[in-house]
């Protein structure tokens, strides 16, 4: 072995760092981490309009996957900092640990305090030019991505911040173009992009957000594609959205908000008439999809309160016990927005707040709102249907109590007969181990044929499981093909789910391409979404792809996914071919089904991811739901039968 010596340790500088371990700043190279390069500038510029300068920000998106946002607020610092001697530009798009959100002089409320945003952006950019208008005087900046030898820095200055006019705007244009050597050929996704900012506007009411993509000409209009967002009622508005496609108990939602010391806050709530609860929780713009202690104070508040409103209103008699949060939150839509000074976030991903003192600032604000709110006279009915549908779901209790009793002995295979259904692994390996569903006794039995038996289990459904959309969970454990999932998989269900004890990694749906595949597919993500989300947001669930057509011949033999590709492989052919059409899984022999669908080297998985809960929620709730003109009106508004798959594909096929 070699010495090691000091000589040996190497220290890299600027961004070298970021070129060389990408991942360690934006999670991926792949399309989701080209975006997170966005999502950093948008968020300086957010920054500055929730902290209340400015009124507006544009995306713009290029032809050569460049991308502008600009926004009319303060701009970024010119003058020279007193240790660095250059720019303030320069230093925030060089330096890592540099910006003005690590004290709340400048930003009383920030998303991001890692001081890394900005800088990460330029290091990962083929090229950046920055434009300042600032007191009068217009600056510009340029960065690019230059090679020395086989080594490439990443922005490196092409020249020091210079005045170039006068103006009488203010505020920062930023546009990049994402370095090619990093992420390929990943492209900008509109919708992507369209739904963030959409979503920051709801949390930014009042402030407008504007996307302009320049790939796609206007559908009503010269010019290019353009979106425009300004939600004046701003949470109010958001959970509207949300609730589209449901019924509502009652019309407006209830909105309270406060200030203290600490924190300044928001609150929408409204009830629907289904039966799941729905938390949608965000702190300085930022989506807290785990929750945190917002989340428990935000709870603790709607309980106390909604009690004692009842007793105040005798809709609660003496004797009578206190309703459980559970029967307030039956069927509630609740979005809270937080600003919050000093904020911790738990792990890097910032999905979960962790400060304690958050807790009961919360729920004193969100008691003190909801009680002045039921105060006044037009609340009167808004808060008897809301007691009056928590004490329906009190009523239920006992069937519910029952039903979790049932769905902890479903954790054990033993408890319903799965001899005839269930092919199990021989191995036991929770982490290498599959379960594959599969449509029907047909394509089950070419699937427990064609399987290899040491990891991979096969679970055939006889018939189509219950839609969970709007049943309780004791009628979801009624249906008999439900308690085979659970029981196969034997981590339980709703509040007794625990992934740890999952015995599978991969939970693999592979249905037959037609439309009672896709509605089985639907069925079971609402169900997975429902009652076990965190096989979703784990990475534990996947869904097979399987071959339209196999073309062949003598010494020809290739799978088709798709129709596009007909064609191309019937040329490739050559005279002679003959096609076979699969109608389903269960026309395939069982060599044929390994090699398209379970063979880990050959066939193709699609992971699905949850990245935009309250999107998911609202489509899950739209599809599923029972409103058919939501449904129409959403497939109307957003089908594109043109798009090409965005899905990330696991594997490989050979057509």
């Amino acid at each position: 072995m070699s010495n090691y010596n000091s000589k040996d340790i190497i220290v890299l500088d600027g961004l070298d760092a970021v070129r060389l371990r990408p991942g360690m700043y934006i999670g991926t190279t792949g399309v989701k981490g080209m975006h997170h390069l966005l999502w950093e500038i948008v968020d300086n510029g957010v920054d500055e309009l929730s902290n209340g300068h400015g009124f507006r920000l544009t995306v713009t998106m290029h032809k050569d996957n460049s991308i502008t946002v600009m926004d009319d607020g303060r701009g970024i610092p010119v003058d020279k900092h007193p240790k660095l001697k250059v720019s303030g530009v320069e230093v925030v798009f060089t330096q890592l640990h540099a910006g003005g959100k690590f004290n709340n002089s400048n930003y009383a409320y920030s998303g991001g305090l890692h001081g890394v945003g900005a800088s990460v952006t330029n290091a990962l950019s083929e090229w950046l030019k920055v434009t300042v208008c600032k007191d009068g005087i217009k600056y510009a900046m340029q960065f690019s991505a230059v090679e020395k030898g086989k080594k490439v820095i990443g922005g490196v200055p092409k020249g020091p911040l210079k005045a170039i006019g006068k103006t009488r705007e203010s505020g920062t244009e930023v546009t990049f173009l994402p370095d090619t050597r990093i992420f390929g050929d990943a492209k900008f996704d509109f919708d992507t992009i369209n739904k963030r900012l959409k979503e920051l506007a709801f949390l930014n009411g009042g402030v407008e957000f504007v996307l302009i993509d320049e790939n796609v000409l206007s559908e009503t209009s010269t010019g290019y594609r353009t979106r425009i967002y300004n939600y004046k009622n701003g949470l109010r508005d958001f959970i509207k959205y949300l609730n589209d496609g449901t019924n509502p108990v009652y019309k407006e939602p209830i909105y309270v908000e406060g200030k203290s010391d600490l924190l300044s806050m928001g609150c929408a709530i409204q009830h629907v008439d289904n039966y799941n609860e729905n938390f949608f929780s965000f702190v300085n713009n930022i989506p807290t999809t785990e929750g945190g202690t917002h989340e428990v104070g935000l709870k603790t508040a709607i309980t106390r309160a909604f009690n004692d409103i009842a007793r105040e209103m005798g809709l609660l008699k003496e004797k009578e016990q206190n309703l459980m949060g559970e029967d307030f939150r039956e069927g509630l839509t609740c979005v809270i927005a937080l600003k919050l000074k000093n904020v911790q976030f738990e792990g890097q991903t910032k999905t979960k707040l962790g400060n304690p003192e958050v807790r009961p600032e919360v729920e004193k604000l969100v008691y003190e709102g909801l009680m002045d709110y039921a105060k006044a006279k037009s609340s009167k009915a808004t808060i008897t249907e809301i007691i009056n549908k928590a004490k329906g779901a009190a009523k239920v209790r006992l069937a519910a109590k029952h039903a979790k009793e049932t769905a902890r002995k479903a954790t054990s295979a033993d408890t319903y007969s799965l001899v005839g259904k269930l092919s199990g692994c021989t191995g036991k390996n929770a982490l290498i181990n599959e379960l594959i569903i599969v449509e029907g006794d047909s394509a089950g039995g070419s699937a427990k044929q064609a399987r290899d038996r040491h990891y991979q289990a096969i679970l055939p459904l006889k018939g189509k499981p219950l839609n969970v959309e709007k049943k309780r969970l004791n009628q979801v454990l009624d249906n008999e093909e439900i308690r085979t999932i659970i029981s196969a998989l034997g981590a339980g269900i709703a509040g007794d789910f625990k992934i740890e004890n999952l015995k599978y990694n991969k939970v693999i749906i592979l249905a037959d391409a037609d439309q009672d595949g896709a509605h089985i597919r639907a069925i079971l993500l609402t169900f997975f979404y429902r009652y076990m989300r965190e096989l979703i947001t784990e990475g534990h669930v996947y869904v097979g792809v399987a071959p339209l057509y196999r073309v062949y011949k003598k010494n020809f033999s290739e799978y088709v996914y798709d129709d596009d590709k007909l064609q191309a492989t019937i040329k490739k052919c050559g005279a002679g071919y003959q096609i076979q059409r699969y109608k389903g899984l269960g026309e395939m022999t069982a060599e044929q089904l390994w090699n398209t669908t379970m063979d880990p080297e050959r066939r193709v998985l699609v992971q699905v991811t949850l990245d935009d809960i309250a999107e998911a929620e609202r489509m899950i709730t739209t599809f599923m739901g029972d409103n058919i003109e939501a449904r129409k009106e959403y497939i109307s508004e957003n089908a594109n039968f043109n798009k090409e798959s965005e899905f990330e594909h696991i594997g490989e096929n050979n057509g």
